[in-house]
């Protein structure tokens, strides 16, 4: 019945498995998720809430709860939900970025720091990653919103939000490299920063004919082999790791051409995909063919 829409009925045959039930955590939830559906959401969070401190509870519990009162356009209960999920599971990556969002929504730029630990806890979870390449992209960085937006982006690859990260990503190396000398102005005092910039910065005379899908693909391969040289040791990081395998896989022109020429020219970009079927089927069955994911203790922020 939930899966048809048809929550009045889903509603009514979870009230009765709660009587043979009592006390059922999926139960439960299942019936909270179905009011929420339902737009009852003052009923959703009052199933919801008798479940906050139970020790088996999940995340998922405080999610729906909490959007349930910001349904009801109370920010700051929702807020208060997420703020005792969190201290509950401290290591759940929706719940840093609902409450991200909540802040956000306040003009409370203490979000960024919401996303950042949703990062380093649940590095598997996308949503932080997609919040933070956005917000630092509108900041003077021009380090952390191309890292965040492309792991976003193979974390989800198929997300309705992948073109806008992508073009975030095309517009973030052309103000990357909006100077020449990259390390210039740096005041930066992270070590992994400042090796991405000094690694960047050997690749800037690539720059001169402008960034675009061609351009970035030399630049990116070049900063992959000097890194694998330097840095890898030292700082493992899983999204240089993938990129090194797009390199040895022949794969590397067609990845940066999905990233980087759907935002910059799509015509042009789906002429390329019929003059390169081979390239780009190929490209698709590695895409789909693996899982990709951020390892914990590769938190270089």
């Amino acid at each position: 019945y939930m899966h048809k829409g048809d929550y009045p009925n889903a509603i009514l045959i979870l009230n009765r498995a709660l009587l043979l039930q009592p006390g059922s955590l999926e139960i439960t939830k299942d019936l909270g998720l179905n009011y929420y559906y339902a737009k009852d959401y003052k009923r959703a969070a009052e199933v919801l809430t008798p479940l906050f401190d139970r020790t088996d509870v999940d995340d998922q519990v405080f999610q729906i709860a909490g959007d349930a009162y910001w349904a009801m356009e109370n920010a700051q209960e929702s807020e208060n939900v997420y703020k005792k999920g969190i201290k509950k599971l401290p290591n759940s990556g929706p719940l840093y970025n609902e409450l991200g969002k909540v802040l956000w929504t306040k003009n409370d730029f203490t979000a960024i720091k919401q996303w950042e630990k949703g990062i380093e806890n649940d590095p598997g979870f996308a949503g932080n990653y997609y919040n933070a390449s956005k917000y630092y992209y509108f900041t003077t960085d021009k380090i952390w919103s191309l890292l965040y937006g492309e792991i976003f982006i193979n974390i989800d690859p198929k997300s309705e939000y992948s073109p806008e990260i992508k073009n975030i990503l095309l517009e973030g190396y052309k103000k990357l490299f909006a100077e020449a000398d990259l390390e210039k102005n740096n005041k930066e005092k992270n070590n992994f920063t400042n090796a991405f910039l000094k690694t960047m910065n050997k690749q800037s005379s690539l720059a001169a004919s402008g960034i675009n899908a061609e351009t970035l693909t030399m630049i990116r391969t070049r900063f992959i082999l000097d890194w694998d040289v330097n840095y890898a040791a030292k700082f493992p990081f899983k999204l240089f790791q993938l990129q090194k395998q797009y390199i040895q896989e022949g794969l590397f022109n067609a990845y940066n051409q999905w990233v980087f020429a759907t935002a910059q020219n799509l015509p042009a970009y789906q002429s390329w995909t019929n003059t390169h079927s081979q390239e780009y089927n190929d490209l698709n069955r590695f895409l789909q063919g693996r899982i990709f994911k951020i390892p914990a203790g590769q938190y270089y922020h």
